[in-house]
């Protein structure tokens, strides 16, 4: 079996909800160099239950500002959990299709 094609139950794990700290822009790269494209964004939330900070990437435009100062209750749209090797050890990356607050009409 592949460690690539797991599955993984990204809501049992993450939780329906999480505390949004901050948004980095994610940058496309050719031939191993950074360029000044965009070509999504990671959004750095906090698990409710150990408040443990998880990257989650959705591609595209920003769909949310950051806190200003704290954080703010999100959900992830189609969150998906993937694991992949890096030097030997596994790591685990999350990507989305969207992200709202939670509460705001």
């Amino acid at each position: 079996m592949n460690i690539n094609e797991l599955v993984i139950d990204a809501y049992k794990t993450l939780g329906q909800s999480m505390f949004l700290t901050e948004v980095r822009p994610v940058y496309e790269y050719r031939n191993g160099t950074r360029t000044d494209t965009v070509s999504g964004y990671k959004y750095f939330a906090c698990r409710k239950k150990d408040l443990e900070k998880v990257a989650i990437k959705i591609p595209g435009k920003q769909l949310i500002e950051a806190p200003a100062d704290g954080y703010i209750e999100v959900k992830f749209t189609d969150l998906e959990l993937s694991i992949y090797m890096l030097s030997g050890q596994p790591q685990v990356s999350a990507t989305a299709s969207g992200i709202s607050q939670v509460g705001k009409a």
